[in-house]
């Protein structure tokens, strides 16, 4: 399971021109991409990690000061494009694997205490935020062995 969390000082995401979540306050801004074999383990480490990561101003981490955290699907971070020009999807789950941890991602942050905004799992979302720092960090965790 792999996450791309930004720092930012509002976000929002619309789907068809209506906004579908977001926030105009400091948070954090995750796109969350899911790979074969990620499952109970890998969605609670990521939960954890991105409520408890130190990325807001003065080391703060969201749940410190209790920062929204708008979660966007994102198969695309399981892009591979190191031959041709075309980059291959082969790593990103497949839809019925991926929104299911997806909305686990979401449903843990919820019980870690987050105010958690989604985007639109599957849908064309439009992404608008500004970033802070700009601060962008990559978390990932490898699928375990089974």
């Amino acid at each position: 399971m792999r996450a791309v969390v930004q720092r930012v000082l509002r976000a929002r995401v619309t789907v068809g021109g209506e906004q579908v979540g977001g926030f105009d306050e400091p948070g954090l801004l995750v796109y969350l991409g899911v790979t074969h074999g990620d499952g109970p383990d890998e969605i609670a480490w990521l939960a954890r990690k991105i409520w408890e990561v130190r990325l807001l101003r003065d080391e703060q981490s969201a749940s410190d000061v209790g920062a929204p955290v708008l979660v966007v699907s994102q198969f695309t971070l399981y892009g591979d494009a190191r031959k041709g020009r075309r980059p291959t999807w082969q790593a990103a789950a497949p839809g019925p694997v991926s929104e299911p941890a997806y909305d686990a991602v979401c449903a843990e942050l919820v019980r870690l205490g987050a105010r958690v905004e989604r985007g639109v799992f599957g849908a064309d979302m439009q992404v608008e935020s500004v970033n802070d720092g700009p601060i962008t960090l990559v978390l990932e965790k490898e699928p375990s062995a089974s």
